[in-house]
């Protein structure tokens, strides 16, 4: 089995007690655009064999760092996001923070149910994203990873959006009715915003969902959907660690890889999620 920073971490810290639990999705159903997302997990966890343990003045693997069996993504999209949100819960209540590698978009929905199973607590979503995921459903599905957030907003979840820079009629109106907090990718980018507070009421409970395509393209061109105008590097994790000041990360996911045989790109996904890591520990 494939392992998380297997390269760096003691057997210690790689045993079940550990305070990370990564849980591979290699889910690819509902891609729209270019494919490949199904191999995104294995090459974030190849590509993170070459991290350092180093991450901002400390060592998030200290803590441990549990890479779990992939998810089985064969069944009806229902049943695979029943499978992990009970992985997701398992992890939970076991004191882990569920870290889910993707894998398309759609698998948000059934990590944050297992989150918000196991807490029993309002959860804000903290969401860098090229696009709002706010459609009924595309394409005739509901589980698509262009209507996850609509899902999740509909069973009461709050949504934090970073980034967004393509989206439809029917999202805008989704983002009113729901009271989406927003500060889409343009106004980021041209003002160099690195961090905006969230709405004082937003939940104290987070689970960030990182989606590559909200980085540029000339940062991330391995995803099914790139759009041009996106955040930089360090912009989209600066927003994001602003965003858990005060809060506390339960959970979160890095999605939408698709590997194109330049593994700088995967890399770049292996790194985000280890910082994500550092901001979460």
């Amino acid at each position: 089995m494939s392992i998380f920073l297997d390269s760096e971490l003691t057997e210690t810290e790689r045993g079940e007690a550990a305070r990370f639990r990564v849980i591979p999705v290699p889910l690819e159903r509902t891609v729209s655009y270019g494919a490949g997302t199904a191999r995104g997990p294995e090459a974030i966890i190849e590509a993170s064999n070459e991290l350092e343990r180093l991450c901002r003045g400390h060592e998030p693997c200290a803590a441990g760092i549990f890479t779990e069996t992939p998810l089985d993504c064969t069944g009806a999209l229902p049943e695979i996001m029943d499978s992990l949100a009970q992985r997701a819960e398992a992890a939970l209540r076991a004191g882990a923070i569920p870290v889910t590698l993707g894998g398309e978009h759609s698998l948000t929905y059934g990590a944050v149910t297992g989150v918000a199973r196991a807490l029993g607590k309002p959860v804000g979503i903290v969401q860098i994203d090229a696009h709002a995921d706010l459609r009924v459903a595309y394409q005739g599905e509901k589980h698509s990873h262009a209507s996850v957030m609509h899902l999740l907003a509909e069973d009461g979840v709050r949504l934090a959006q970073f980034g967004v820079r393509a989206l439809c009629q029917q999202e805008a109106e989704s983002r009113a009715a729901h009271h989406v907090f927003y500060h889409d990718a343009e106004d980021l980018v041209t003002h160099d915003f690195h961090r905006v507070d969230l709405p004082e009421d937003f939940p104290e409970h987070v689970y960030v969902s990182f989606d590559v395509d909200g980085l540029d393209p000339s940062l991330m061109p391995a995803t099914g959907t790139p759009v041009p105008g996106g955040l930089g590097y360090y912009q989209a994790l600066h927003l994001v660690e602003h965003a858990l000041k005060g809060r506390t990360c339960v959970g979160f996911d890095v999605v939408e890889l698709a590997p194109d045989g330049n593994t700088a790109w995967d890399f770049t996904a292996a790194q985000i999620v280890y910082r994500l890591m550092a901001a979460c520990g």
